[in-house]
C-alpha cells in the first residue's frame, strides 16, 4: 500500500526549507514578499528610520525620567521593547536642531529691523538720508578705526584688517553717495603714502586663493582654496554691513546648521572614548559606553527639542496670558537644572561607584568634554563661514 505522507507547508523562495515562522530557520530571509504597494514601501521607508511606533511611549518616559534605566535595560537584553539608542538620538537630533534652526531664522539676521542703524555700524552709512550725513559718519567711522590702529596695544596682526575696514567704509560711504548724486570723498594721501601697510586692494581679501600643500590630493586642495575663497567673501559682505551682511550671515547660519548633526556624530564616540579611559577597570566594552554616550546624547536633545517648543508656545501665549508665560518660563528653568542632574545620576546608576569618585570623573568628563565640544563647533564654524 502506498504510505500517507503529510503535505508541505509554506517553503522559503531562497533555500527550500520549510517555513517554522516569519523567518527561515535556515537562510534567515523574512516570508514577507518585496513585491508591495507603493504606500506600503513609504510605510516601510518611514519604520526603517524613524520607528517611531508604539515604542515610544516604552522609551521616552524613562528616558527622560529615569537616569540610567534604560541603558541598564539594554544592558540587561531587554530591548525590544524600547527604540534602537541610535535611531533615537539621530531622529531627536534632527527635530532638536530643526527647531533651534527655527528660532535662530525667525529672528532678524543683522539687526536692521528698520530702526536706526548704530553710528559706527557701516550699514548707517548706507542709510544716511543725505550726502551731509554720509561725510560726517564716514568721518566718525574713519577716526575711530584709525585712533584703534594707533593704539599702543593693538597687535600688529590686527591692523591689516582695521586698514581694509576703514578702505570698506570709505568704498560704502562713495557708494552711497553715489546713490545721492553727490561727490566721492577721495582718498586720503597719508593712508595711501606706502607705509608699509597692507591696502586693501593688495589685502589678503582681495589676492586670487591658491592652497598649495604637496601631500595632498589635488581635489582636496582646490575644495579648500574654494571654500577659502567663500569664507573671504563672507567676511569682506559682513565687514561691509546693509543686506550684503544679512546675506552673509544667513549663509553662515545655514551652512553652520549644515554640519551640526555631522560634527554630533562625530563627537558620540568620542564622548564614548573619555568614558572608557575613565572608567577603565569597570572592564566594560567599547559599545557599552556607546550606548551610554547614544542615550545621554537623545535626552540632551529631547530636552533641547522641549525647551524650544516651549519657546514657541511662551511667545504666542504670553500676550494673552502672562501668568501662562511665567509658569512656562519656570518649566524652562526646572528643565534646565534637570539636565546636570540627569546626566549625573545617569554616570552613577549605570557605572555603579561610590558619590566622591562619581563626583570628581563626573567633573572631569564633562571638562575634558566641554572643551572638546567647543573645539568641534569652532571647526563646525569655520566650515560654515566657507559655506
Amino acid at each position: 500500500m502506498n504510505e500517507l505522507k503529510p503535505s508541505l507547508g509554506l517553503m522559503c523562495a531562497n533555500c527550500g526549507a520549510e517555513l517554522k515562522g516569519e523567518f527561515c530557520h535556515e537562510c534567515g530571509q523574512s516570508i514577507k514578499s518585496v513585491i508591495k504597494p507603493v504606500s506600503h514601501m513609504l510605510e516601510d521607508a518611514g519604520d526603517l528610520f524613524f520607528h517611531l511606533d508604539e515604542r515610544i511611549v516604552h522609551t521616552l518616559p524613562p528616558l527622560y525620567t529615569k537616569p540610567g534605566f534604560l541603558t541598564l535595560e539594554y544592558f540587561a537584553g531587554r530591548r525590544v521593547r524600547y527604540i534602537a539608542p541610535f535611531r533615537l538620538m539621530f531622529v531627536f537630533c534632527l527635530l532638536a536642531f530643526f527647531f533651534v534652526h527655527l528660532a535662530i531664522s525667525d529672528r532678524h539676521i543683522g539687526g536692521s529691523d528698520g530702526k536706526p542703524a548704530a553710528s559706527d555700524d557701516i550699514a548707517a552709512i548706507r542709510q544716511a538720508t543725505t550726502p551731509e550725513q554720509v561725510r560726517e559718519l564716514y568721518e566718525e567711522q574713519r577716526r575711530d578705526l584709525t585712533e584703534a590702529m594707533e593704539a599702543p596695544g593693538v597687535p600688529s596682526a590686527a591692523k591689516p584688517g582695521l586698514d581694509a575696514a576703514r578702505d570698506l567704509v570709505r568704498e560704502s560711504a562713495n557708494r552711497r553717495l553715489a546713490e545721492l548724486k553727490a561727490e566721492p570723498i577721495a582718498a586720503d594721501p597719508a593712508e595711501d603714502s606706502g607705509t608699509g601697510k597692507t591696502r586693501r586692494h593688495n589685502s589678503w581679501f582681495s589676492q586670487p586663493t591658491v592652497v598649495d600643500i604637496a601631500w595632498l590630493p589635488d581635489a582636496v586642495t582646490r575644495r579648500l582654496a574654494v571654500g577659502i575663497a567663500h569664507m573671504k567673501a563672507n567676511i569682506v559682505q559682513i565687514q561691509a554691513g546693509g543686506p550684503q551682511k544679512e546675506e552673509a550671515l544667513r549663509r553662515v547660519i545655514e551652512g553652520f546648521f549644515s554640519v551640526i548633526p555631522q560634527t554630533l556624530l562625530v563627537m558620540i564616540p568620542v564622548f564614548a572614548l573619555i568614558l572608557k579611559l575613565f572608567y577603565a577597570f569597570r572592564r566594560r566594552l567599547y559599545m557599552e559606553h556607546i550606548i551610554v554616550a547614544l542615550h545621554s546624547h537623545a535626552f540632551l536633545f529631547i530636552s533641547l527639542l522641549g525647551l524650544m517648543i516651549l519657546g514657541f508656545a511662551k511667545e504666542a501665549i504670553r500676550p494673552h496670558a502672562p501668568f501662562a508665560g511665567s509658569v512656562i518660563s519656570l518649566v524652562q528653568a526646572a528643565m534646565w537644572v534637570w539636565m546636570p542632574i540627569y546626566l549625573l545620576l545617569m554616570q552613577k546608576r549605570v557605572y555603579r561607584q561610590g558619590w566622591p569618585m562619581t563626583l570628581v570623573k563626573y567633573w572631569l568628563i564633562g571638562s575634558v568634554y566641554f572643551w572638546l565640544v567647543l573645539f568641534a563647533l569652532s571647526v563646525a564654524g569655520l566650515i560654515a563661514a566657507a559655506h
